[in-house]
This record gives structure tokens, sequence and C-alpha cells, in this order.
């Protein structure tokens, strides 16, 4: 083995068997397992986190299946490097096949991932297409449908740190690595058994020898060389940050505090103090809105102390923005009526304002101060629209607290 060669690569798999962390693809009952035990092998489209096996799989498939094996990255791939590959289906070096390795797939626009089809479709080629965006969005619905998508999960810690100990057994068989540097480090790479890998290597690269001249690698080394900002898989422009957002979101429309916090803990942890800013002023008017109406003022509040204090001191009051919108009634009234009188003015309708509402030379116009209750009946809405209804109230004691003062003003008890 070359001297210079990353740990990481040293230590890939050779076996499905020492894939950690993708059991429901490559455990004694994993899907891919099984299809690859029976020789079936169809083009296919890996999709998931980085250092979750993705390469590491399309190789072991390739070898188990006898296919010679291409691999490329689609950021610095062109057409011409898929035509070269495709040249060799036709000499000794496609004998049992060819299998393509497409990595990072999502960067080829739609006339290159059109291009594979030919390819696909004759067999000459089997491809093996990987990306850590969301596979539905980024990849064109032709190529979608002549590939089988599999998804595959971040890897516990548990996982990783079992991959840790048999390939620092292997590797450094002398070390002395400690039980809490080994959780450390599976800690620290987030789902990301590469980023352990890595990691590992840094660490006895830098660590001193103890009386007996090993190499000792204990916590405090780790946690020396650990980043203070918890990576978590964080991509800023990607899938994984989005998802975030969407999770936060939903747990506090979902009324679930814990939730919420947690994911507004992995954003900030992840170093973004300004999307979770937005979300949760976004929140307060969409999710909870006329039910609680002083919650976007709270919100606000907290944001402008969170952007004044930056972090980690930000997590205070946005913390307390979080549980207070996920605790809050919850309504969504406002902007569903926002929505209704859109989706009339986009079909045409409403263009002509009623007379009496233009401006003070044209007659009619009631002034409601001069009624009682500070209200008249009158036609706000165009002609076409006068009957519509686009609010309706919410369930929440605020809104039907307003329902029932209205009522009993247009009843004319006020």
């Amino acid at each position: 083995m070359i001297k210079n060669t990353p740990l990481a690569d040293r230590a890939r798999p050779r076996d499905f068997s020492e894939i950690v962390g993708q059991s429901h693809l490559f455990g004694q009952n994993g899907i891919l397992r099984k299809m690859v035990d029976r020789g079936v092998i169809p083009s296919m489209i890996f999709f998931g986190p980085p250092g979750c096996g993705k390469t590491t799989a399309a190789s072991i498939i390739a070898e188990r299946c006898g296919k010679t094996l291409y691999k490329l990255n689609a950021t610095t791939a062109s057409l011409s490097d898929v035509r070269d590959v495709a040249k060799d289906t036709g000499t000794m070096l496609g004998v049992g096949g060819v299998l393509l390795y497409l990595d990072e797939i999502q960067y080829f626009n739609k006339k290159q991932q059109q291009s594979l089809l030919e390819y696909l479709e004759d067999g000459r080629i089997t491809l093996i297409a990987s990306t850590t965006e969301n596979p539905y969005y980024y990849i064109y619905d032709a190529l979608l449908s002549r590939c089988s998508v599999f998804e595959f999960k971040h890897v516990r810690a548990e996982d990783i740190e079992t991959r840790l100990r048999a390939v620092a057994g292997r590797e450094y068989p002398d070390a002395l690595i400690s039980d809490g540097a080994f959780r450390l480090l599976a800690d620290a790479g987030a789902g990301d058994v590469r980023r352990s890998l890595t990691m590992l290597e840094v660490a006895l690269g830098a660590a001193d020898t103890d009386e007996n001249g090993k190499l000792a690698v204990g916590e405090e080394l780790v946690d020396d060389l650990t980043s203070s900002v918890s990576q978590g898989n964080f991509d800023r422009d990607g899938d994984v940050h989005y998802d975030l957002l969407s999770c936060l979101q939903k747990s506090i429309r979902g009324s679930d505090p814990s939730a919420a916090v947690f994911y507004l803990a992995r954003l900030l942890e992840g170093g973004d103090l300004i999307s979770p800013c937005r979300r949760l002023m976004v929140i307060a008017s969409e999710d909870i809105g006329a039910a609680y109406p002083m919650a976007s003022v709270i919100v606000k509040a907290c944001v402008d102390s969170a952007r004044e204090l930056g972090l980690p001191e930000a997590r205070i009051p946005l913390a307390n923005a979080a549980v207070m919108l996920a605790t809050a009634p919850k309504s969504n009234s406002a902007y569903k009526a926002f929505d209704a009188a859109a989706a009339e003015i986009h079909a045409g309708k409403g263009t002509e304002i009623p007379l009496h509402l233009r401006s003070p030379k044209f007659k009619g116009y009631k002034y409601p101060h001069d009624y009682p209750g500070h209200w008249v009946a009158q036609q706000y809405l165009p002609d076409d629209l006068r009957d519509m209804i686009f609010y309706e109230y919410g369930e929440n004691k605020t809104e039907q607290t307003a329902k029932a003062y209205w009522e009993k003003i247009k009843e004319g008890k006020g």
C-alpha cells in the first residue's frame, strides 16, 4: 500500500459485511445485497449524505458482478468522457460489461443526463449515479424512470465507532486509543465515516508516544482537534440545510417544542444564524397568525436580539422564540384567505373596483365611524366577487372572540 494513501481510502470496505450503517441495503437481508447475490444489477441512483458508503458500494458491486468499473465526477466530467467509456464496451475492457459510477450527478444538466439514456437502453453501460441531493428534484424524469433509487442513511455514531475500532486495530495495532477518544471521533463525524477516519489519522499523526514508545490518543487530544462548530452534514446551499429548516417549521407547526429546539440547535451549531431567524419570523405569521397576533412581535424582538448578540449567545433568544411558537395556539386562516383571494385575481376576476370606494368625488361611500359600533353594511368587493368569503375564522380563542364580537356588532346588538 502506498504510504501516502489517506487512511479513509486504505480502510475502504472490500465487502458488504464491512459497510456500516446501511443494513437496510447491505445487511444479511438487505435489498441491494440480495439483488447482487442473484445477479440482478439494474442502473441505480444512490442518494444520501457524504461519507455513508455510496462510492464504496459501487466498487463492491462492480467487483461482485465482474464488470469493469469506471468512475467519473459530474463536476468535472463531460459528454466526451461518457463517450470514451462507451467506446470501451466493444473492447476487451468491456468483457463482462461496464459499470459507470457517476458521482454528483446533479451537476449534469438536462442534455448531459439525457445523453446517458442511449447507453442504458441498449445495455452497453450499467449506471450507478450518486448524489447528496434529492434525486427527484435534480434528476430528470426520463433518467429516473430507467433507474432504481436507493437511499443511504446517516451512519450512527455507534456504527462509526465500530468501524474506527476495526480499522485502528488493523492499521495501527500498536496504538493506544482510549474508549473516550473513539467515542469523540465517532460523534465528531456527524454521520460521515470518512470524516471520522480522517480525524483518526490526524489524531494519530499528532499523538505523543508513551514510555513504551506507543502512540497514545486520548480524549483531550481529540477534543483539541475537533472543531467547536459541529458540521453535522450541514450544507448551507444543499438539501440538508433546507430539510433542517423544513423540520424546524413542521415541528413548531406540530406543537412539539422539543423537536423545534433540536432542529434550531442543528442549524445554529452548523453556524447559520440568518436562515433560522428568517424562518422563525415566517412561522410566526404563517402558522400562529391570528391565533396569537403578538407572536410576530415577540419573534421580531428575539430575532433582533439574536442578530445583535451573535452566536453563541443568539441561541438564547431564538430558543425562547422557538418554544413560544411551538406552544402557542395555531392558525393559518389569514394566509389561506390571501391565497384564496390571489387565486381569484389570477383567474382574472375583481378588476372593477366598486365606484363608492374610489376617490372622494364618487358618492355613496358610508363612513363606518359615523355608525353605531363603527360598522355599517356596504359592499367592498368587486361585483363579480361580492359574495365571496375569503377569510374564515379559526377555531382558536382569539379568532372566536373576534368572531363573536363582530357577529354582535353586525346584528345590531353592540
